[in-house]
């Protein structure tokens, strides 16, 4: 059963999630793309096998690894102006791997780990390349089946690695971008590096909402069952998201209403 779920859930909202791209565009991609549909399992058939209290000591590593993540997405998007997708690929996972053997090594606390993913998301948007982006071209959708072969391979290889070690690095590794680096490469490819960046700009508000999945899962875990701390954790992360939604929103209105009244 866990087998069949690893191979077809990821795959199905890389499917969905591109979709939703060609129709919508890039940054509602990214958007879907941050929600813990490949994380937010893994720590759940962790705590089916390992127990709880394990599981919750993943979840804070699976927090502060939201930075791993941001590293990832903030890395190719400057690397694929230059470089093609291999080497966008090659440095973005070096990145990745730098900042999560950082994190392992230091195996920070909730609140370090809170303050960790915290700042990633508000710095990020900063940092990103600030590209004026074309309007993509009408893509046909021949690359989908790859995109689902490459999502269900990476889940499978991460989660059984996840498996193996300890709860540190399962947590790290629950959270490695496997959505991220699929819409990444096949967005570069097809689309180009600016529609990448958009990619990365939805992402990073869609990430709220993921690291206030794992943080009501770490607080919850230890004081309930499994499954009603999975059902909080769901309710918190649409509820974050539709906060972040609300705030964004709010500050473009804001921006528009301050350009309009300039004489």
């Amino acid at each position: 059963m866990l087998l069949i779920l690893k191979i077809t859930i990821v795959p199905l909202f890389i499917g969905l999630i591109t979709l939703a791209g060609r129709k919508w565009g890039a940054g509602i991609a990214g958007l879907l793309g941050a929600f813990p549909v490949v994380a937010g399992p893994i720590i759940i058939f962790i705590a089916l096998e390992q127990g709880s209290a394990f599981a919750a000591l993943t979840a804070v590593s699976a927090i502060s690894a939201t930075a791993c993540l941001l590293i990832f997405g903030l890395t190719y998007s400057w690397a694929c102006i230059r470089f093609s997708w291999p080497l966008a690929l090659l440095s973005a996972l070096l990145a990745w791997f730098i900042l999560a053997l950082t994190l392992a090594m230091a195996s920070p606390n909730l609140g370090l780990a809170l303050s960790i993913a915290i700042g990633s998301l508000v710095m990020t948007p900063f940092l990103l390349p600030h590209i004026k982006p074309n309007p993509p071209p009408k893509t046909k959708l021949h690359d989908l089946p790859w995109r689902m072969l490459v999502g269900a391979l990476l889940t499978f290889s991460v989660t059984t690695l996840a498996a193996a070690l300890g709860e540190v690095w399962s947590g790290i590794l629950a959270v490695f971008p496997v959505i991220g680096l699929v819409l990444a490469v096949f967005t570069h490819h097809t689309l180009g590096p600016a529609q990448v960046t958009q990619v990365y700009r939805g992402m990073v508000k869609g990430l709220y909402s993921f690291a206030a999945f794992f943080l009501t899962l770490t607080l919850l875990l230890p004081k309930t069952s499994i499954w009603a701390a999975c059902l909080f954790s769901v309710m918190s992360a649409i509820v974050t998201q539709l906060a972040v939604q609300l705030i964004a929103r709010l500050i473009t209105k804001l921006s528009l209403n301050n350009q309009t009244s300039k004489p």
